[in-house]
């Protein structure tokens, strides 16, 4: 078969590509190795009502692009400003390291030592040396402030938690510019309906073949060649490969001449983070915040709880894991895991917890096509790591929010880099804004 464009994996950066491309009059197919498109944008129900098992949030409306294409696609959308760098201003249940709640005052001044940790950490960022971790720079920064060893420990505990949620990854791996990227402006939302909605509407028109598991992508002067796990053959002018950064570190697409610097360097210096989701609906709802956060020990694991009530209307609380936390999660039954799971919340609130209903629970390492979450920059990588992998070499290029230096590990990322993709392939300008209109 032949075509002009071959797309490869219909996440939201591959649709994006397909999508502009076709609305100029390109003729593209979109390979899938799933039985379903989305990538790591899936909206599931098996809990009766839809959660997002991947993406779930825009992080920061202002500016965004997927917040235009909310109300072009007419998305709802609930506000839901919880990340981890928003230690207050919306409902948050601190619990200390003996399960109890912490009271308004000793929570204050918790919160007034992460504002104070948060203010400093840009300037020793900046001057750390190349090849210094996030957690070297954390540690210098409070042993500056001379505090003692338990205020010390509760700040560089959460610190090495926001690494985890952000980035999928320990605070020792992650560079000390990994999070350089992470402050976004405005509120952050989530979906209803799900993130899902943006995959139909981005799909609608196009040509996608599931369960065409890539194997193989050849080039030489004269075109492109993409062959499937099960022989078949599609050959193009032009490839674009959106797999996550974790295929490409694992070898399964094979590239015939291989990739080359520089994006074959920054494949081996980024890193793939791993984040899970452990969903748990109740007959009842027995909390009253947006946000439920354990500390010390008991919090290792299980540190942040989410009220999905939020978005589903119905008693639902995910539990939010990364890291070498959600590796270790990965290795349990899905019986273990809940069990751990109920154990930290009754750790908590007490033992008349009552048993879930519905459980949901996500291994997106395991993934034979994701193998983790999300990129992050790896200690010994820098931000311009994103944007050199997503290098065109001859008639191929990858794209995906691992290529993606402003905004990497975000649905928006992923999707601005598929419109880069394609506009390279184009030689023209596909704005956001075209996105909206059908494929002819």
């Amino acid at each position: 078969m032949g075509v002009d464009v071959i797309v490869v994996g219909a996440g939201i950066a591959g649709l994006a590509t397909a999508r502009a491309l076709a609305l100029r009059g390109a003729s593209v197919v979109v390979l899938e190795a799933r039985d379903r498109i989305g990538g790591r944008t899936w909206t599931d129900d098996t809990l009766g009502v839809p959660v997002d098992l991947g993406a779930s949030w825009i992080h920061g409306v202002d500016g965004n692009p997927l917040w235009s294409l909310a109300a072009a696609f007419d998305i709802e959308t609930v506000e839901f400003t919880v990340g981890s760098f928003q230690f207050d201003g919306r409902p948050i249940a601190w619990h200390d390291p003996s399960g109890a709640r912490l009271a308004d005052v000793p929570s204050g001044a918790f919160l007034a030592d992460l504002h104070t940790v948060d203010e400093l950490l840009p300037a020793a960022v900046d001057a750390a040396a190349p090849g210094t971790s996030y957690a070297d720079v954390v540690a210098s920064v409070v042993e500056s402030l001379g505090w003692g060893d338990g205020r010390a420990l509760r700040v560089e505990e959460y610190m090495a938690h926001r690494s985890e949620d952000l980035c999928g990854a320990p605070v020792i791996d992650l560079d000390a510019h990994g999070l350089d990227e992470e402050h976004v402006a405005g509120d952050e939302v989530v979906f209803p309906g799900g993130y899902g909605q943006y995959v139909t509407a981005l799909a609608a028109g196009l040509d996608v073949r599931t369960e065409a598991v890539v194997s193989l992508v050849e080039q030489n002067d004269e075109r492109a060649r993409v062959t499937t796990a099960d022989g078949a053959v599609f050959c193009a002018q032009h490839v674009v490969v959106t797999v996550p950064l974790g295929v490409l570190q694992a070898g399964d697409v094979r590239f015939d001449p291989p990739l080359v610097a520089p994006a074959a360097d920054a494949v081996e210096r980024l890193g793939m983070g791993v984040y899970d989701k452990v969903f748990l609906r109740f007959p009842t709802k027995f909390w009253d915040a947006w946000v439920i956060r354990q500390q010390g020990p008991a919090g290792s694991d299980w540190h942040s709880w989410y009220d999905m009530s939020r978005v589903t209307s119905e008693p639902v609380l995910a539990a939010l894991v990364g890291g070498d936390s959600a590796r270790r999660l990965e290795t349990l039954s899905d019986a273990e895991v809940v069990a751990e799971g109920m154990a930290a919340l009754r750790y908590m609130y007490g033992p008349d917890v009552p048993t879930p209903d519905a459980v949901r629970i996500t291994r997106w390492a395991a993934d034979p096509f994701t193998r983790g979450s999300y990129s992050y920059l790896h200690v010994g990588a820098s931000p311009e790591d994103h944007d050199l992998l997503g290098t065109p070499s001859g008639r191929v290029q990858l794209a995906g929010e691992a290529t993606w230096s402003d905004d990497p590990a975000t649905v928006h990322g992923a999707l601005l880099s598929g419109l880069r993709a394609a506009n390279r392939i184009l030689d023209t300008e596909v704005g956001v804004e075209d996105l909206v209109r059908p494929v002819p």
